[in-house]
């Protein structure tokens, strides 16, 4: 009888008794595939990977308590009653009734995922984690444009523009924006709530293409859920500042494309004052009753929303009348564009920059109807251009290029404006997402930049091929104006004593060491080996560790030696690269 025998009927065990087939699971709810991604989708399950695939490795895996996890989900219930009474307007179409199936449309049953946001996230915190994949799905369909073949709707599209404005009211507002950086995908952003790093990528304002290669209906799926969880963030953030949700928006900024200022506009008429009518009766027409509860909300609102001054973009929530702790960095970002105006040229990233600078707080206005100020206000300080313009240019402001504005940014300093103006080839745009520490390559406009953060602190650093020993030198620095002559006295006197010890300290140690040696040499015989010298005898106590190690440890540990080997012959080429630009622009 074979080892592993098991009788007919009798329980399975292991990992066949664990995980399921996709086949298997599709078996078990009665569902079809469409459907039952869906449902993995809005309760958040994925595949599992087993240890041992017991059907084969060509097979998806689910574990067996998601799916039981999914067999008593009420949503699977709804789903069923949704299909089964489009099968009724089905058949009302095909025997041409169409009073009928308009009828049935009207009464078609329908479904929220409040439910399932709550069970995900149990708290706000959870929320806040999943955010970077919820806010960059919601950006990307946000400039997408509506397609039947996708089953894109309009109304779609318009809700997802109007949740991204609404976390970007909000976080300028707050100037809880932290990174921002500008690739060939898209701009990133990354900002900082409740001690949570959120990451998300917004397309560039482009004219976008539904490409064959993507599953739009999956897509679709998730940003169904995403919409949901999105609407409950916004919701609980504009609570938080005691602003009711959702904001009011003004119909002609929103079809001038300022939705951003939309807001703002209103605060304006909340100082004239806006009448309320009185409710009509209920032979009214649907179109009124909307008009009216749209005027209630505007009214409900007005006690909220403050005063503002022209362009500020970071009112476009209500101040809260109790003090918010801000912390060190909050308020580095709030005063980095203080008392700054700025002007945005047609060909220039609008809606990032109304985005960034109201949220380190800039004023901004822009070219077209709808903008706060016009271009020809002198109290203008930065107007933002790209290309050069034949128009007339004002002597009182500054011309420079949108980059200027993210460095700014993300080296929370006020960089000179000579290398960004309109024409010039402007510096590498870093990122503020790398490590250049750990990469082991620090480019050179990363050290000009260090050095002028290190300048706007009042701090030293050791200039271009000047070691910190060389500034730790009390006369380099009195020299440099940092002390005084009788603290560098002080402090020469110090450092000689210090010398003299460290010199009467390696002395000692030498003389150890000479007489250790001396002591063993008679014990070894002519026909023995020699004692191994200090480099041979650190190179094995390196060695020991490796040879202890277990063999995963070892090739994970020979993997790491051989990435850094990578990193290092990638920044030898970097080096070798640059040697031969510069020396092409010297000869």
């Amino acid at each position: 009888m074979p080892k592993h025998y098991r009788p007919a009927g009798k329980k399975k065990e292991g990992n066949a008794a664990r995980y399921m087939t996709r086949s298997q699971a599709l078996k078990h709810l009665q569902v079809n595939l469409n459907l039952f991604r869906r449902l993995c989708i809005v309760k958040g399950i994925f595949p599992r990977e087993p240890k041992k695939k017991v059907k084969g490795n060509h097979h998806t895996y689910y574990h067996v308590k998601d799916i039981a996890f999914l067999m008593h989900e009420p949503l699977l219930e709804k789903f069923r009653e949704i299909k089964t009474y489009q099968k009724k307007v089905k058949k009302a179409k095909a025997k041409k009734n169409e009073e009928l199936a308009r009828l049935l449309l009207t009464r078609q049953p329908t479904y929220k995922l409040d439910r399932l946001i709550r069970e995900r996230y149990p708290t706000f915190i959870d929320a806040l984690r999943d955010l970077d994949d919820c806010l960059t799905m919601v950006h990307l369909f946000a400039v997408l444009p509506a397609s039947d073949r996708e089953n894109l709707e309009v109304k779609r599209v318009h809700n997802c523009r109007r949740l991204t404005h609404e976390w970007q009211a909000y976080i300028s507002r707050c100037h809880a924006l932290r990174k921002v950086f500008v690739s060939v995908k898209g701009i990133y952003y990354q900002a900082e709530l409740e001690g949570q790093k959120i990451t998300w990528l917004t397309p560039h304002a482009i004219q976008q293409v539904f490409t064959n290669d993507v599953d739009f209906g999956v897509l679709l799926t998730f940003l169904e859920f995403y919409e949901t969880l999105l609407a409950f963030t916004n919701f609980k953030l504009y609570h938080s500042l005691n602003v009711k949700y959702p904001p009011i928006l003004d119909s002609r900024l929103e079809a001038l494309a300022a939705d951003l200022y939309a807001l703002s506009r209103y605060i304006d008429a909340s100082s004239r004052g806006i009448a309320v009518e009185p409710k009509v009766d209920a032979s009214s027409s649907s179109q009124s009753n909307d008009r009216e509860e749209s005027e209630l909300r505007l009214a409900q609102l007005q006690h909220q929303l403050p005063s503002s001054e022209p362009g500020a973009l970071m009112h476009l929530v209500a101040d809260n009348n109790k003090e918010v702790e801000e912390d060190e960095e909050t308020r580095l970002c709030k005063s980095l564009f203080k008392d700054l105006k700025f002007f945005l040229s047609r060909e220039v990233p609008r809606e990032s920059l109304l985005f960034v600078l109201p949220a380190f707080g800039g004023m901004v206005s822009w070219e077209g109807e709808g903008a706060p100020f016009k271009e020809d206000d002198e109290s203008i300080t930065h107007h933002i251009i790209d290309k050069p313009s034949a128009g007339h240019q004002y002597l009182s402001r500054e011309y420079v290029q949108p980059q200027w504005i993210y460095d700014c940014v993300n080296a929370r300093i006020i960089l000179p404006t000579e290398k960004y103006l309109v024409g010039s080839i402007p510096p590498p745009h870093l990122s503020p997402f790398v490590d250049n520490e750990a990469e082991g390559y620090v480019p050179d406009y990363a050290e000009t930049i260090k050095r002028l953060q290190a300048a706007a602190r009042n701090e030293v650093l050791p200039l271009p091929g000047v070691g910190k020993e060389d500034l730790e030198d009390p006369q380099n620095l009195l020299y440099a104006g940092v002390m005084s002559r009788a603290e560098e006295a002080e402090a020469a006197k110090n450092k000689k004593k210090m010398a003299a010890q460290e010199k009467q300290y390696h002395e000692e140690l030498k003389i150890e060491l000479t007489g250790s040696k001396a002591d063993v040499a008679p014990v070894v015989a002519e026909g023995e080996e020699s004692v191994p010298d200090a480099m041979q005898i650190a190179q094995e106590n390196a060695d020991m560790p490796t040879l202890l190690m277990s063999r995963k440890k070892r090739k994970l540990y020979e993997a790491m030696k051989i990435g850094q080997k990578k990193k290092k012959a990638g920044v030898e080429l970097i080096e070798q690269r640059k040697k031969k630009l510069n020396d092409a622009q010297s000869s």
